[in-house]
């Protein structure tokens, strides 16, 4: 009789006690499968580390950093299964290099995280928070001085244009708002059905009066978005980030928020998090925050488990699995070599 194949969760989804506090039905879905254990790594590290991973064939991944030193020795992981669309956390070329696929989960986050970027469209133009704190205060009369600003004509813009920023262009449709977008991996084609215009990066910043950012974090857009982007908005325009903190220049973002060179900005996202109590975005009236988790609802995680663990359950069948970053990882001689010893082992 063949053995189960082994499936490491790392710390992170645990808490210090070691429960399971993820949302989502993960763990039930896991004791489910048959044909699969799991285990609870002992402790969390910033870095995973070779130790941590051996003996396992997959690793379920939150938080924790992947490099070259993680993989070093290893000859049976064969993926990694990042939790979320974003895997800036990996360094992919080491993955590769080292026979390792990553998976990722970009279906489950499309439709909760654009639902996020058009609440924070919403709630800036209503200048919902700054309503609230009037009547929390009892300046009912102060009402008439918080006027919204309608989206019937307006422009919104997109720097990213992949599956959570098309699905947010979809659910904007009937607000009848202008839609642009920049994007070098997009072709016009394949975002008609969302009425998207696509154009260079210094349009979308001059155009828009609300400005979406739904483009990965990488060594090319670390502080995209500067002091310079930011004084080609409109004075009048909204910045929206869902994606990662590092993208914008965060020094620069205060610096227009204080100075007017913007007027608002809904932000899920920090270059620091935890993000530092004494944080200047904190204590601003035309900024609302949401601690990295403004996307996080019971659909969401269900979703992310539930893309997860079909993976999981197509790489065991020696079968490609859906969402696959490094495609060439897979094709690598010395990955089909471990996969078949694995399948060899579970028959």
């Amino acid at each position: 009789m063949g053995r189960k194949a082994r499936i490491g969760i790392t710390r992170d989804m645990f808490d210090r006690e070691g429960k399971f506090y993820t949302p989502g039905p993960g763990l039930r879905l896991l004791d489910e499968m048959s044909d699969v254990e799991w285990e609870m790594f002992p402790e969390f590290l910033p870095e995973i580390t070779p130790e941590q991973i051996r003996d396992f064939d997959m690793v379920i991944s939150l938080k924790s950093r992947w490099t070259k030193q993680s993989l070093a020795g290893n000859k049976q992981l064969l993926s990694v299964h990042r939790s979320g669309v974003g895997y800036d956390e990996v360094n992919i070329l080491d993955l590769t290099g080292a026979g390792v696929i990553l998976c990722n989960t970009p279906i489950s986050v499309r439709r909760p995280l654009a639902t996020a970027i058009i609440a924070f469209l919403l709630a800036l133009s209503l200048r919902m928070m700054a309503k609230d704190k009037l009547i929390r205060q009892g300046r009912w009369t102060e009402r008439t001085g918080y006027l919204g600003l309608g989206l019937v004509g307006r422009t919104l813009g997109s720097i990213g244009v992949g599956g959570i920023g098309h699905e947010m262009f979809r659910l904007a449709r009937p607000f009848n708002m202008k839609h642009i977008a920049c994007d070098p991996y997009v072709k016009p084609e394949t975002v008609v059905d969302a009425d998207i215009r696509l154009v260079d990066v210094d349009t979308v910043l001059s155009e828009s009066d609300f400005l979406n950012i739904s483009c990965p974090f990488n060594e090319e857009t670390h502080h995209l978005i500067g002091a310079g982007e930011l004084r080609k908005m409109k004075k009048t325009a909204f910045l929206v980030n869902t994606a990662r903190g590092p993208i914008v220049d965060e020094a620069a973002l205060i610096r227009a928020l204080r100075e007017g060179w913007i007027q608002g900005a809904g932000i899920d996202v920090f270059e620091q998090e935890p993000i530092p109590p004494d944080n200047p975005l904190l204590k601003m009236d035309n900024v609302i925050v949401t601690p990295h988790s403004l996307g996080w609802t019971d659909e969401v995680w269900r979703n992310k488990w539930e893309e997860n663990l079909g993976q999981i359950s197509h790489i065991i069948c020696g079968e490609v699995p859906e969402a696959l970053v490094n495609r060439e990882g897979w094709d690598k001689p010395e990955f089909q070599s471990r996969l078949k010893k694995f399948r060899e082992s579970l028959a």
